[in-house]
């Protein structure tokens, strides 16, 4: 695991702020000793999540998106960190592993030209081998027994959570994705549009739900797809929120009833989300309490393997938020498990 940077006590103390008299949720946080034997390492530790940066934004630059989403693991944790520990957070059931360090791939990035051909194939070169660090490293946490928390980085990352998910459960995987876009674009390469395209034809994927699909960006041929397939369902948010054709509840149970019998993973993008500094920035999605019910609703399905949190590309203005926003997802994911 040569991109594997551990998570450690030094990088943790200058994250934290004290306070006399109050616990914070990084005093009590497991982390690894040393990076040899991650698997044997995570079996024998009595934690349940497993949290997992990837700091990112390749998929999304090979995808012609706006970059950005390789700067949220960091504004994530320093939020994290700081909140209360105490009976609701269960920091003592979480190991903060570290991030998978895709600097260099990164630093390759700048000297690439979005407009070029040649170099958009570059790209998504590079995402194929992120790709392979990610089923790997997700493959490994969870044969050890752990639910991984993985924060992005682009959507391209749902391939490998799917990947390494499947390969350690020796079967495919189910997958609920929070979105407004299907992330099931053409295998023309990857990027961040075709994670799920990708792990659906290679047979990782099995049973696929897309929930909130945005009706203005997706393709005639995308819905064509979706509807012609036994495999693959979806709502969009025009039919829940501005025809309200559907209702939010009823739908998550018919989303539940589709994926929640078998192995399945909880994707949130968010792009999805009302106002937050993302890749696709939307002015018109569902708010974050809607995401918050949303997540409660499948971390309490007994069959969940992982949350992935994605496409997040904070500001200057808005890295505290986008910080908030995370810490309260992924403490939901872990208060409903």
């Amino acid at each position: 695991m040569d991109k594997l940077i551990l998570f450690n006590s030094i990088t943790r103390n200058k994250l934290l702020n004290k306070r006399l008299g109050e616990s914070k949720f990084g005093q009590h946080i497991k982390m690894l000793p040393h990076i040899n034997n991650i698997y044997e390492q995570l079996s024998n530790l009595d934690v349940e999540f497993v949290i997992l940066g990837l700091p990112e934004d390749v998929g999304v630059f090979a995808n012609h998106g706006k970059t950005g989403t390789s700067k949220t693991w960091e504004t994530t944790l320093k939020t994290l960190l700081n909140i209360q520990s105490n009976d609701f957070t269960r920091a003592n059931q979480v190991l903060v592993l570290g991030h998978l360090d895709f600097s260099s791939e990164l630093k390759t990035l700048e000297s690439l030209n979005p407009s070029k051909k040649k170099d958009i194939i570059k790209a998504r070169d590079l995402v194929e081998t992120i790709d392979s660090y990610v089923s790997q490293l997700i493959y490994q946490i969870i044969l050890a027994g752990k639910k991984p928390i993985i924060i992005g980085g682009g959507h391209n990352n749902a391939y490998g959570n799917i990947k390494g998910s499947s390969l350690a459960l020796g079967q495919s995987l189910n997958v609920i994705n929070f979105d407004a876009h299907s992330v099931f674009r053409d295998e023309e390469g990857r990027h961040s549009g075709n994670g799920f395209s990708y792990a659906f034809a290679e047979g990782f994927l099995d049973h696929y739900f897309v929930f909130g699909l945005h009706e203005n960006y997706t393709s005639a041929r995308i819905f064509k797809t979706l509807d012609n397939s036994k495999q693959l369902k979806y709502n969009t948010f025009e039919a829940l929120e501005v025809r309200q054709e559907l209702k939010f509840k009823k739908e998550l149970n018919r989303a539940s009833s589709f994926i929640c019998d078998d192995a399945f993973g909880i994707e949130i993008d968010c792009d999805a989300i009302e106002n937050i500094p993302s890749s696709a920035m939307t002015p018109s999605g569902f708010s974050v309490k809607q995401t918050r019910q949303f997540l409660n609703h499948f971390a309490k399905q007994k069959n969940v393997v992982y949350l992935h949190l994605c496409e997040a590309a904070p500001t200057k203005k808005k890295a505290n938020q986008v910080g908030k926003l995370h810490t309260c997802l992924i403490t939901d994911f872990i208060k409903g498990v």
